[in-house]
């Protein structure tokens, strides 16, 4: 279970993009959170997007409209507590920052691209009308075996 919320200046991303985003972010996180390629585990994961006017946004203590020439995005991704040490973090941003480069067709990231990775921990993710935990979903067949061990490994209830 996981949700990723993007969020940018109106009119920056086509509906094309966020069609190929909602796809290409669900997997950037999909892959290193079950240990391998598996369309149904999709089905856990929500993309958000929101656009907001310019002068709704600002960096640098200053409102984009202006300074318009400003790439401005981020992106927050929250999941379960689970296997996530540092290097499957670092994954999980490299991956949704190589998406949005594609699909949006830059030869780089910007670094006004901010990408934000938190992890609810145990006992603080509702669903299905309860709290739901991460060892909850382990026998749904999306997670490797390996994944399985470390997620057991790192988790107790």
């Amino acid at each position: 279970m996981t949700m990723i919320s993007v969020n940018n200046p109106a009119g920056r991303i086509t509906l094309e993009q966020r069609r190929l985003l909602a796809e290409g972010l669900t997997d950037a996180v999909l892959v290193p959170e079950v240990g391998q390629y598996c369309p149904p585990a999709r089905e856990g994961f929500q993309v958000h997007f929101t656009e907001r006017p310019i002068d709704y946004m600002a960096i640098g203590g200053q409102l984009l409209s202006d300074q318009p020439e400003r790439d401005v995005i981020t992106v927050n991704v929250l999941v379960m507590d689970g296997d996530w040490p540092n290097d499957v973090r670092k994954k999980v941003l490299e991956n949704i920052l190589g998406s949005l480069t594609k699909v949006l067709g830059v030869p780089e990231p910007s670094p006004t691209w901010w990408v934000s990775f938190q992890v609810i921990e145990e006992g603080s993710w509702g669903s299905r009308g309860s709290v739901l935990s991460i060892l909850d979903l382990l026998d749904s067949g999306v997670f490797t075996e390996e994944k399985i061990k470390a997620i057991k490994q790192n988790i107790t209830r």
